[in-house]
């Protein structure tokens, strides 16, 4: 492998990440359950989830609801270092830059799916074949190839388009799926078969999704042997759960409860910086979105520092840049900035009087409900009226993709800014990923070139000229980079979880 050129190529992302599994006090770790036996440690676990995942078939959606259960049943081709985020061996044990555009690329050979068979090269050149054929959800990292070639069964490579600086970083998207399956037209969100190291049991629509261990697992049979994801979409009684020891662990933690969790004997709480950046997504084909100058007004009228106290409890960080400000390439030329003033000024040069302005915004969850009030007040100020509509997470999703909405409180996980833009804002992305719906050549051209510059520091340079462009056009409303925050039972050990809010649970035991 040739580490330096990995290096250089990978867009890496590196942030430390600073947290400890604090010992917690208290507390048996016991929950009703699988697993209680007086003789040795449970294996069984219980976690609370806010949304329900729209499918649990890979490539079919965008949801990172279901991409949490994904990492459980379906191996990515690369795994994800848990601090850095960059691509490291996977099921894919090594690779060789043969040329500009060519990469060959070795796997593992004790790789064996939940239905017996063997995974060879033939699963994985089909698994990136029926990722091409979902483009609505995958076409910001199957696109990037002219043709695969197989060599043998654990041998392949890949011949790119153009130099492609993204090329490990869109193979470590791809999730492989026998090849068998997928030619005999399975439906894997119902026969959800993988190579993961757990097995889909049982999905209850509106109440739980059951998952079993693999113990033919390559990396090694879990140690936690029962999995129950309980969808439990308000709150609060998501922290009363886990205080009764009804579940072990909170994915989406009531940022209202923070404080009080963090001061409870028995329970741990980690609480990093993430990935996650959050938006009012505007529908720039509909007025008045269509008119920049008011999607300015709008910008300019939010407090983004009151909706990260109110939404989050803090736990986040305002922002008015249109991409996301951790990650290397983004710009704070054309920065807009809280100032009711400018707002106004925006207003009148936009043209439209803000009297005739009402519009609908749509709320997925809690978070984003509390999101929502403070933009609804802080526009009033400006005479702008905004309705708040609820909506569950997958009609929400495809209303997005298909463009039947006004505004939408929305968020995308990515790991650096090349991913960012080709995923919210390229056109190609249009009935995808880019809800804003923006079409504009310039942007389009500018990522192009990004996306074939393998010099980092030339890369960053191209980058942050389309963010500045980005803050110009100003397609939506940025509001927060939110934490990764997770609340357990203080027995559990081995749980790390990464600023993506991914975690690896086969590493999860409870404590002896």
């Amino acid at each position: 492998m040739k580490k330096p050129l990995f290096k250089t190529l990978v867009l890496a992302l590196v942030i430390a990440l600073a947290f400890s599994m604090m010992a917690g006090c208290g507390g048996d770790g016991n929950t009703e359950g699988e697993g209680n036996q007086s003789d040795g440690p449970r294996t069984d676990v219980i976690i609370a989830t806010a949304n329900e995942p729209p499918t649990l078939a890979p490539y079919k959606h965008s949801a990172v609801a279901s991409t949490y259960m994904n990492l459980l049943t379906h191996d990515n081709f690369f795994r994800t270092d848990i601090e850095t985020l960059e691509p490291i061996p996977g099921i894919i044990k090594e690779y060789e830059i043969l040329s500009d555009k060519q990469w060959k690329f070795t796997i593992r050979d004790d790789v064996k799916f939940h239905n017996g068979e063997m995974m060879t090269t033939a699963d994985m050149v089909a698994s990136m074949e029926y990722a091409r054929e979902n483009q609505s959800y995958t076409s910001n990292y199957s696109n990037f190839w002219e043709s695969i070639e197989i060599i043998d069964d654990y041998n392949f490579i890949v011949n790119t388009k153009e130099v492609y600086a993204k090329t490990l970083n869109d193979m470590a998207s791809h999730r492989v799926l026998p090849k068998s399956l997928i030619d005999a037209g399975n439906d894997f969100n119902t026969n959800c078969i993988g190579s993961g190291p757990y097995k889909l049991v049982k999905q209850t629509l509106g109440d739980s999704v059951e998952f079993e261990a693999y113990d033919e697992y390559w990396g090694g049979a879990p140690a936690i042997k029962k999995m129950t994801w309980r969808i439990i979409p308000e709150g609060s009684s998501r922290t009363i759960a886990l205080e009764a020891g009804e579940v072990d662990m909170i994915i989406e933690v009531e940022t209202n409860d923070l404080t009080r969790l963090q001061e409870t004997d028995g329970i741990t709480v980690v609480n990093i910086p993430g990935t996650s950046f959050n938006f009012l997504t505007l529908n720039n084909e509909k007025a008045p979105f269509d008119n920049q100058d008011f999607r300015h007004a709008l910008n300019c009228a939010i407090n983004k520092d009151e909706l990260v106290e109110v939404a989050l409890n803090g736990a986040g960080t305002g922002n008015y840049m249109q991409t996301p400000p951790m990650f290397p390439g983004h710009s704070e030329r054309n920065l807009d900035e809280y100032n009711i003033d400018l707002a106004k000024q925006w207003l009148e040069s936009s043209g439209l009087d803000p009297a005739t302005i009402t519009f609908s915004c749509i709320c997925s969850d809690d978070t984003k409900r509390r999101a929502g009030e403070v933009i609804q007040a802080s526009l009033s100020e400006v005479g702008i009226n905004m309705e708040l509509e609820s909506m569950d997470l997958a009609t929400y999703l495809s209303a997005a993709a298909e463009g039947n909405f006004e505004a939408t409180i929305g968020g995308c996980t990515t790991s650096n800014t090349l991913g960012f833009i080709e995923y919210k804002f390229t056109s190609w992305q249009i009935g995808g990923s880019n809800f804003t719906r923006t079409n504009d050549a310039h942007l389009d051209e500018l990522w192009t070139t990004a996306s074939q510059t393998l010099d980092e520091t030339e890369r960053l340079t191209i980058l942050e000229e389309a963010a500045a462009y980005l803050n110009e056009i100003c397609p939506h409303v940025p509001m927060y980079s939110v934490n990764v925050v997770r609340a357990y039972n203080s027995n559990l050990q081995g749980f790390e979880v990464n600023a993506s809010g991914n975690t690896y649970w086969e590493n999860v035991s409870w404590a002896e």
